[in-house]
């Protein structure tokens, strides 16, 4: 099994490495392949619109994106880890999940999702809410722990001091893992619930 985990952070080794680093830990333990990206400190531009991805089946802007779309359809869960700015993920994070997301043609239905946050002090449950609205549209379960999915900490290792949230981490990763295997068994013996065709209702006719 494969697990995708995507760092946010423009810091390479800052406290969003330490949180997505203790979850990696148990993955391993677990015989769960990992691929880790970090996206943070990468010049990743917003969607534009364009809907060119709806006819290469890729991004229009042929960056990080594209580059780890295959990860993503390969993978059988994915970890969202992004620092909290003004109580949101920080831009390059939403870029690059509102891109990846929306040009990749595959079906994610049953990939499990989870989403991780990292702040000094506020802002940590709406930066949550919104990393797992781009699980639930997507048919994506969601991977819960004993709390929700917060380390805190401002300075680069802080988190490391954060003993709870830091077996938060290892708790999520646990149940990830769980998740994933039980989903891969369920889909071995009972397939992918059938789906209806796509009903498209706009409020303006």
């Amino acid at each position: 099994m494969k697990v995708m985990m995507v760092n946010g952070s423009p810091h390479a080794k800052g406290n969003t490495y330490f949180a997505l680093d203790e979850m990696k830990k148990i993955f391993e333990s677990e015989n769960i392949d990992v691929d880790y990206v970090h996206i943070g400190n990468k010049p990743i531009r917003g969607c534009i619109a364009c809907g060119q991805c709806r006819n290469k089946g890729k991004c229009v802007f042929d960056d990080v994106v594209n580059e780890t779309a295959k990860m993503f359809e390969e993978a059988d869960g994915i970890v969202i880890g992004t620092p909290v700015y003004y109580a949101s993920a920080n831009a390059t994070t939403i870029a690059y999940l509102d891109r990846l997301f929306f040009s990749t043609p595959f079906d994610k239905t049953m990939k499990v999702g989870a989403a991780v946050v990292i702040s000094r002090r506020g802002g940590s449950s709406s930066t949550f809410d919104e990393m797992n609205k781009y699980f639930t549209i997507s048919g994506m379960p969601i991977a819960s722990s004993q709390y929700w999915n917060m380390v805190y900490g401002l300075t680069p290792g802080e988190a490391q001091q954060d003993a709870e949230g830091l077996q938060t981490m290892r708790t999520l990763a646990k149940n990830m893992t769980f998740l994933m295997k039980s989903i891969a068994l369920g889909k071995e013996k009972f397939g992918l619930p059938e789906k209806e065709e796509w009903i498209s209702t706009n409020f303006i006719r």
